[in-house]
């Protein structure tokens, strides 16, 4: 028996732990100097990498590395981090229908670029390499777009779902000078629909931590959740859902979600404990301020039933999904692993199980592949034992 235990399970956060050079091959003339990941010199992470590449060499290593790869190494030293034949023998023995992939590092250069020729270069290369990554039709890959320039956006969104990308990441943040409802961006908006294809915000690009001043609090900085210093602190956690808001809210006050009612996209690991008093919170201040704002009276739905019709959010396996589909309903929530970030803990689905105490079947069958096929849409039902 796999680990989804004959469920269907779609997985809708997992990453691939890029290598040094995994851009440079997907690079345009005259940019693969520029997309070298990591730096040059040799560090951890190539210590990682290469004993993982001489674990493949060796079948017991490797027979032992994939016997339980959601508990087992994290990281680089997981089975399948970098390798497409292993990820897809991941999937083979965790039982998973389908999985989203998203980067780690390899938008690095895409957030140092200084100019925009770099900046999209980065992010074509990025789309391609995620996609020849992806080769298994089980592997979604996750494209990045930057919206700074609205229409090299809709030139480079194309591309990306060209060459094989089923979904599009986006910065949490503006888009560039413009918030992400402005008409300019429709074009681009327009595009993800046109193809069925929905837009991701996840953690990283464009999300907001603790103010910098906040910091200076006569104290030594504290190490991060894995004990070293460039991952998120508390402070910086209890921010995390804050951009997905500010981003959400624009697509609705701005009448995206209105002008494009088949628009899909997720929110993946920001959490979701947030998401049911967050929908209170927008409809709320609708039915205040809708008696003087004309823009918000042109929406012909509440902010709340926009967002349940559109968006779908991971909540992490710390947090009581039940209490959230009790509270806010089943059509909302996702089931991730993080695969293979260690903060997807040892055992997602023994996490996720123990909250879901009486809740039904339907809608624990929403939660493990239903909402992601809605969000994807893919065939639901009878037809979604595949991707």
């Amino acid at each position: 028996m796999t680990y989804a235990n004959g469920r269907i399970v779609r997985d809708a956060d997992s990453h691939v732990m890029e290598t040094p050079n995994w851009l440079e091959p997907f690079a345009d003339s005259g940019y693969a100097d520029k997309l070298r990941l990591f730096g040059r010199s040799i560090g951890p992470i190539d210590k990682l990498i290469a004993a993982a590449e001489k674990r493949k060499a060796d079948a017991e290593a490797s027979a032992k590395a994939a016997a339980d790869p959601i508990a087992g190494p994290k990281g680089w030293a997981a089975y399948g981090a970098f390798d497409t034949a292993e990820r897809n023998d991941v999937l083979d023995r965790v039982g998973f229908s389908s999985q989203l992939v998203f980067p780690t590092a390899g938008l690095s250069p895409v957030h140092a670029a200084k100019d925009d020729d770099t900046r999209y270069a980065a992010a074509r290369a990025y789309n391609r390499a995620i996609a020849a990554f992806c080769s298994d039709p089980r592997l979604i890959a996750v494209g990045y777009v930057p919206l700074d320039d609205p229409a090299r956006a809709l030139d480079e969104v194309k591309q990306a779902i060209a060459c094989g990308c089923g979904a599009i990441m986006l910065s949490s943040g503006p888009a560039g000078d413009r918030s992400p409802g402005h008409a300019d961006c429709d074009p681009f908006w327009a595009h993800l629909c046109e193809h069925t294809v929905p837009f991701m915000l996840h953690i990283g690009a464009g999300t907001r931590t603790q103010p910098k001043a906040f910091r200076n609090n006569g104290r030594e900085r504290a190490p991060d959740i894995h004990g070293g210093g460039e991952n998120l602190r508390f402070c910086d956690y209890i921010m995390l859902w804050y951009a997905p808001q500010v981003f959400l809210t624009a697509l609705i006050y701005d009448g995206v979600f209105e002008r494009f009612p088949k628009l899909r996209g997720g929110v993946i690991e920001s959490g979701g404990g947030w998401v049911p008093d967050f929908l209170r919170q927008l409809d709320l201040a609708y039915k205040s301020f809708s008696r003087t704002d004309p823009y918000l009276k042109q929406l012909s739905m509440t902010p709340s039933s926009y967002l349940r019709r559109a968006i779908k959010f991971t909540p992490f396996p710390t947090e009581d999904v039940g209490l959230m589909i009790r509270d806010a309903g089943p059509e909302l929530f996702l089931f991730s692993t993080d695969y293979p970030h260690p903060e997807g803990t040892k055992d997602p689905l023994g996490r996720f199980e123990s909250t879901l105490a009486g809740i039904g079947e339907e809608a624990k069958e929403r939660f493990y592949h239903l909402n992601f096929e809605e969000m994807m849409g893919m065939p639901t039902g009878a037809g979604a034992t595949t991707a």
